[in-house]
């Protein structure tokens, strides 16, 4: 079988895979989602690792149990028989007779000065993985987008000096009040850009001037799955335009799973590698379940006896 994406997802449910006694190939872009971030948190037993030495060790581990690590870019899925062909860009296809997709998300960012470059050091997106790491800083959340209120309120459990930039968003007074309960500033005004000086951000200016010192930005990126290879294989999605899954990461295309960020958006890396072994488990299982269905069909096919032979038909004399 196939799994594409060597991240918290896929090399865990390999994993599983291949103490399972499964052939696995695992094909890898190396483009994983938390390549800007230097440490991940909220991940029990790796806590303040780095993500490239998580993603290394998972690796070593699964080429332990006799697993196939491809590094490659997979373009396209399709029905072969027996199961599917994986194509690999600029090479060949791999044959599986199930594939598990776990080809994560990535995070369209807004287009501001200073977010980019910023990424993954100090404009940060998630409370529970980057909160404490800038615990009782002067905090900010970006507007615009769905959400930041809620964001804004949430931060102010880790830190006292919160500020909500509005931006392109007009707040409503019953978001105002809750800030305020809360204990959340409110500035109003389209930023213009995050400010820095040394590498380390310095603050937000809006487009009338104002800056406001800030040691960290939360942003909410607009998530965008990289699930080109399901929609291409005909998977279902569902009213938001994601590709539907059931509690395993059955998609509605047999014989192929979806786990990690391709297909919840909210999932941690944490959430991600327990989806990836949930997933292999359910895929094992429905494996099984064939290969028993085939080896009844086998043995019904031996009991019954071969049909007797004709009579011979003896020629009229002459």
């Amino acid at each position: 079988m196939v799994v594409v994406g060597a991240g918290a997802a896929g090399l865990s449910a390999a994993l599983v895979l291949t103490r399972a006694r499964c052939r696995v190939a695992v094909i890898d872009a190396g483009e994983p989602r938390n390549a800007p971030a230097a440490h991940l948190q909220g991940f029990l037993s790796r806590d303040g690792m780095a993500p490239a030495a998580l993603l290394a060790a998972g690796r070593a581990e699964v080429a332990g149990y006799g697993a196939h690590l491809v590094d490659a870019r997979a373009d396209h899925i399709a029905p072969a028989p027996d199961g599917f062909s994986v194509r690999l860009a600029g090479g060949p296809a791999l044959t599986a007779r199930r594939v598990l997709v776990a080809t994560g998300l990535r995070d369209e960012l807004p287009d501001l000065p200073g977010v980019r470059e910023q990424w993954g050091k100090d404009v940060l997106h998630c409370p529970y993985c980057h909160g404490h790491e800038v615990r009782d800083r002067p905090l900010g959340v970006l507007g615009g987008r769905p959400g930041a209120v809620e964001q804004a309120l949430l931060l102010r459990q880790w830190s006292p000096d919160v500020t909500l930039f509005a931006h392109t968003a007009e707040v409503t007074d019953e978001e105002r009040e809750r800030l305020d309960a809360r204990g959340v500033r409110t500035v109003e005004g389209r930023v213009k850009r995050l400010s820095t000086a040394d590498g380390r951000l310095r603050g937000v200016e809006l487009a009338d001037g104002r800056e406001t010192p800030r040691e960290a930005v939360f942003v909410l990126p607009r998530p965008v799955p990289g699930d080109t290879l399901l929609t291409g294989l005909g998977c279902a999605v569902d009213e938001t335009g994601w590709v539907r899954v059931d509690p395993t990461g059955r998609t509605s295309v047999p014989g192929v799973w979806a786990v990690g960020n391709v297909a919840d958006r909210r999932a941690q890396l944490i959430t991600a590698a327990g989806a990836g072994s949930a997933a292999a488990i359910a895929l094992h299982h429905d494996l099984v379940d064939e290969e028993t269905a085939r080896a009844v069909e086998r043995l019904r096919a031996a009991k019954t006896p071969a049909p007797a032979p004709a009579p011979a038909v003896r020629a009229p004399d002459q």
